[in-house]
């Protein structure tokens, strides 16, 4: 596959995985714009970690909001355009819904995401990251951020099972499935290079990528 013909790129995965810096990474390897996540804007994101039951829905709600409107213009993407590369897929937007509603709300939250969700082109590669519960929830601790303090390992254990469950079903674009426990995109310049040695690789519509299998 080649990176620099990608027009949008996707590169998802659980709290703590890396995908916002390896989203970073790869639109400054492309030359490309960085379409991230703003959890900094969701006023709600603070207290739905402090309890979940009562802020999901309006944390789900002002989130499916916010990546409606960014990805609005992600529908015009041309070949003369310069690549678009996500930290987060639209169609997954559901999981986390599904994770923490109860059941009205999510029959609530689905009448508006069917009626929300923009037309978007297909992603030219998504990169899912994956990583043991273990290293999310060491990573999260790392980064300090106040509101993720209460972050529980049950938690993380759960969306990542979500993830991988998602993700196994997934077929609607190339997919490099990433072992990101031992690799770090930001500090280490050559796992960067293997990742992107991977990707130049990739033939099928699934494939996997391990720190030192170069293909």
């Amino acid at each position: 596959m080649d990176l620099d013909k990608c027009r949008y790129i996707v590169v998802e995965g659980p709290i703590g995985a890396g995908k916002t810096s390896l989203a970073r990474q790869i639109a400054s390897h492309v030359a490309g714009d960085a379409l991230l996540e703003r959890p900094e804007d969701n006023p709600f994101l603070a207290r739905f970690y402090d309890d979940m039951a009562r802020f999901a829905l309006p944390t789900q709600l002002t989130f499916l909001f916010q990546r409606a409107d960014q990805l609005r213009g992600v529908s015009q993407l041309d070949m003369f355009r310069r690549a678009t590369v996500g930290d987060f897929l639209l169609d997954k937007d559901p999981l986390f819904a599904r994770l923490n509603l109860s059941d009205a709300e999510y029959l609530l939250y689905e009448k508006v995401y069917s009626h929300l969700k923009p037309e978007t082109p297909t992603p030219d590669l998504v990169i899912y990251l994956q990583a043991p519960v273990e290293t999310l929830v060491e990573r999260v601790r790392e980064r300090g951020v106040a509101y993720e303090r209460s972050i529980s390992p049950n938690y993380l254990s759960r969306l990542a099972e979500a993830y991988s469950r998602y993700f196994y079903q997934y077929e609607d674009a190339p997919l490099l499935i990433v072992n990101s426990e031992r690799l770090n995109f930001v500090a280490d310049a050559e796992h960067m290079a293997l990742l992107l040695s991977r990707i130049a690789s990739m033939r099928g519509r699934r494939e996997f990528f391990n720190l030192g299998q170069t293909a």
